[in-house]
C-alpha cells in the first residue's frame, strides 16, 4: 500500500475516532470510565479469588468498597459547603466592601461614575438572571446525565471484571500468534500504567487535600479544607485544573474576608504545595514510565473537555499514555508514539539522517533513552 494512502486512512480514522466520540459520548465515557476503574479494582478481586471467595461476591465487596469510599468524599465536600452556605450573610458584606473598593478605584482612575456603574452592573444583572434561567432549565437535563453515568458504572464494572477473560481472547484473536508476546507485554504494561497513575492521583488528592487544607488552616484562613479539596480535585486535570483552582481558591478567600494578606497567603501556599507536589511527590507515587508531553496534554484535555465535558477532561491523560503504549509497540503507527511522548531527541533530524528512522536514539540528559522496537 502507497505510503499516502496509509497517511490518508490513518488521519481519516482519525477523524472518524472523533466523531464516534462526540456523537456517543454518552455511551463511551462510562464504558472508558469503567474500565480504568476495573483495572484499579483488579488487584482487590485477585486477592479475593486466592482466598477462594466466590467470583460474584469477588467483583461486589471491591465495588461496594468503592461507593462507600466515593460517598465519603461527597458527604465530607458537602459538609464543606453547607458551612460555606452558613457564612452567607457574611460574604454578602464582604463582597459589598470589596465592589465599593473597585468602584471608587474605576472612579479615580476613569469619568465612569458610580452612577454609571450601578446602571451597568443592574443591566448586566438583569442579563445574567436570564441566562440563568435558560441554564437552569438544561440543568435538568444535565444532572439526569449525571445520575445515568453514575448508575451505569457499577454495572460496566462488574460485567468487565466477571468477562474480562472473554475481553481478553478477544484481543489475541486480533493477532498472529507470532505477535501473542508482545501483546501480553502491551496489556501487563496498560494495567500497571493505569493502574499506577489512578492509584497515584487518589493519593494526591489525599496528600493535596490534607496538606494544603491543613496550613491554610493553622494559618487562619477561613473555609480552608474547602480550598483544599477543591484545588486538589481541579489539579487533577492537567494544567489547566490547577490554574481554576488558584482562581477558585482566591474568590473563596476574597468573600470571607476584607483584607488583602489572605488572598497572598493563599497563592503563596498553593504555590509552595504545587511545587512540592509537581516535582517530588508526585513522580515518586506514579512513577509512569510512559512521558506525555506537555504540548499534546494540554491538547488532550481541552479535546476531552470539548468532546465529552469534564469527565473527558479527567481521562484525557490514561487515555493518552494507552494509545502511546500501542503506538510504541506497532511499526505501522510508531510516529504517533513518537509524536506524543517527551523523547526530545539529543540531535536535530535535520541534520542527522539516524534520527529520522524508526530505531533507538538518544535522547536529551535527563530524559530516559526512548525504547522503540521494531514490531509489527
Amino acid at each position: 500500500m502507497p505510503l499516502t494512502v496509509k497517511r490518508s486512512l490513518e488521519l481519516l480514522g482519525i477523524v472518524l475516532i472523533g466523531l464516534v466520540l462526540v456523537i456517543g459520548q454518552d455511551i463511551i465515557m462510562p464504558i472508558i470510565m469503567a474500565f480504568f476503574i476495573s483495572i484499579v479494582l483488579l488487584p482487590v478481586f485477585r486477592f479475593l479469588r486466592r482466598k477462594k471467595v466466590p467470583e460474584a461476591l469477588a467483583i461486589i465487596l471491591p465495588i461496594l468498597l468503592l461507593v462507600i469510599f466515593v460517598g465519603l468524599i461527597i458527604f465530607f465536600f458537602s459538609s464543606q459547603i453547607a458551612l460555606l452556605v452558613a457564612d452567607f450573610p457574611q460574604i454578602k458584606s464582604n463582597v459589598n466592601v470589596h465592589l465599593k473598593s473597585v468602584s471608587a478605584w474605576i472612579g479615580r482612575i476613569s469619568d465612569f461614575s458610580t452612577t454609571k456603574q450601578i446602571n451597568f452592573i443592574n443591566e448586566k444583572s438583569d442579563d445574567l438572571l436570564r441566562m440563568a434561567g435558560s441554564a437552569a432549565s438544561g440543568a435538568a437535563v444535565t444532572l439526569s446525565s449525571i445520575f445515568v453515568f453514575v448508575g451505569l458504572l457499577p454495572i460496566y464494572i462488574y460485567l468487565m471484571l466477571f468477562y474480562k477473560d472473554i475481553l481478553l481472547r478477544f484481543i489475541f484473536m486480533w493477532f498472529k500468534p507470532d505477535h501473542h508476546p508482545k501483546v501480553k507485554e502491551a496489556i501487563y504494561e496498560t494495567e500497571a500504567i493505569i493502574k499506577n497513575y489512578l492509584v497515584g492521583l487518589l493519593i494526591q488528592v489525599t496528600y493535596m487535600t490534607i496538606l494544603l487544607g491543613g496550613i491554610l488552616l493553622l494559618i487562619g484562613i477561613k473555609h480552608a479544607l474547602l480550598i483544599g479539596v477543591i484545588f486538589a480535585i481541579l489539579n487533577l486535570i492537567p494544567y489547566v485544573g490547577a490554574l481554576i483552582g488558584n482562581i477558585i481558591g482566591v474568590l473563596l478567600t476574597l468573600t470571607s474576608s476584607t483584607e488583602l494578606w489572605p488572598v497572598i497567603t493563599v497563592l503563596a501556599v498553593i504555590a509552595g504545595v504545587q511545587f512540592l507536589d509537581n516535582n517530588i511527590l508526585m513522580p515518586r507515587i506514579v512513577g509512569s514510565k510512559v512521558k506525555i508531553n506537555a504540548l499534546f496534554a494540554i491538547l488532550g484535555v481541552i479535546i476531552g473537555g470539548s468532546i465529552a465535558g469534564v469527565s473527558g477532561m479527567f481521562l484525557s491523560m490514561p487515555i493518552i499514555a494507552v494509545l502511546k503504549i500501542i503506538f510504541d509497540r506497532t511499526e505501522m503507527f510508531k510516529q504517533w508514539g513518537v509524536l506524543l511522548g517527551d523523547e526530545r531527541p539529543d540531535k536535530s533530524p535535520m541534520r542527522f539522517a539516524t534520527f529520522r528512522k524508526k530505531v533507538d536514539v538518544s535522547t536529551k540528559p535527563g530524559v530516559e533513552k526512548t525504547k522503540e522496537k521494531n514490531t509489527d
